[in-house]
């Protein structure tokens, strides 16, 4: 027997319409892993190359301080501490969006009943992670305190 004669027409596009987003997603997902791990290595062979003709022209040069200059800045615990106050503030915000467009339409009505609880949850959601950022930044700021002045008294006497 064959595939279309076991399923009708319909069941087979009910069955694309479902497989088709998974299938996107995964790809997407894939494609988005090997742009990132294509980008570190292309960063890291332009290092090596760079590195190399250095050696070349000058076999005297200091190939450890070389490397050192040619890092990515980090980002200092300050900076790294910042970012996640943001991130709090940003997605809680969104969180108290969603929340209110769920109140919105629960009391608006006349729409599908399934709306306000869809946009609430998604808010609650996204109002617990945002919360949970802010969490983290006060636990790590209490807890990092001894390494933040020590940053900044080394920041006050390279300027």
């Amino acid at each position: 027997m064959y595939l279309h004669e076991l399923l009708e027409f319909g069941q087979v596009v009910g069955l694309l319409l479902f497989l088709l987003p998974i299938l996107m997603g995964c790809t997407l997902f894939v494609l988005i892993i090997w742009m990132i791990i294509r980008n570190k290595r292309n960063e890291t062979n332009k290092r090596a190359e760079v590195v190399l003709a250095a050696i070349e022209r000058n076999p005297d040069v200091d190939v450890e301080e070389l490397l050192k200059k040619m890092a990515p800045k980090q980002k200092s615990l300050r900076e790294k501490q910042a970012n996640k106050l943001q991130w709090g503030i940003i997605i809680s915000l969104v969180g108290l969006v969603f929340v209110g467009l769920g109140t919105f339409l629960g009391y608006q009505g006349g729409g599908d009943a399934d709306d306000p609880v869809f946009a609430s949850v998604f808010g609650f959601i996204f109002l617990a992670v945002g919360i949970a950022f802010f969490i983290n930044y006060y636990i790590t700021k209490k807890m990092l305190a001894k390494e933040l002045e020590a940053e900044e008294r080394e920041l006050t006497k390279q300027a």
